[in-house]
């Protein structure tokens, strides 16, 4: 199972490499922005309550191509990204078009105060709506934040996953 994990999860960083992201004329409006972190944070409200169906509805067509169902989608999120599903905190950082890409990052504080980064790669659909095209987890150089407002009650955050070209 651990072996599957880390083939799915290799998979995953080398479809990252290659996600497609924003078109060249596809720089985000301070309004685009906005609909990217809802985008996120809509996915992470259904995938806190285990609504694999309306998680899965964020994803863009090629990841969910890629995935096929929506069980697929879940067995991955369960298996290669469980720290941002028991992270007890998150802010979103400032994004940033890199490469062409749409970058949204996500800071995420673990329960030991480990701190990660998501970092989203958005596309924008042909109907005009974001989606997330993949995402990967970086470690922070930030320290955790200690303020009592951090807590959070147990449930979770993103997992993220990778599109394949």
């Amino acid at each position: 199972m651990r072996r599957r994990a880390l083939q799915i999860a290799a998979a995953l960083v080398a479809a990252m490499l290659f996600a497609g992201g924003a078109r060249a004329d596809d720089t985000p409006t301070q309004r685009d922005w906005q609909a990217i972190k809802r985008a996120i944070g809509d996915q992470l409200a259904a995938l806190r309550k285990d609504d694999g169906a309306r998680a899965f509805t964020f994803a863009s067509r090629e990841l969910q191509a890629q995935f096929e169902n929506v069980d697929n989608f879940m067995r991955m999120v369960h298996a290669g990204y469980q720290p941002l599903i028991d992270a007890r905190y998150d802010e979103f950082l400032e994004g940033a078009v890199i490469d062409g890409r749409v970058i949204q990052p996500l800071r995420l504080t673990l329960h030991d105060d480990t701190v990660l980064v998501a970092l989203y790669t958005m596309q924008r659909d042909d109907d005009g709506r974001w989606r997330i095209a993949g995402c990967m987890l970086a470690p922070s150089t930030t320290p955790p934040r200690t303020t009592a407002a951090l807590s959070r009650p147990k449930g979770g955050l993103l997992p993220l996953w990778g599109q394949r070209t």
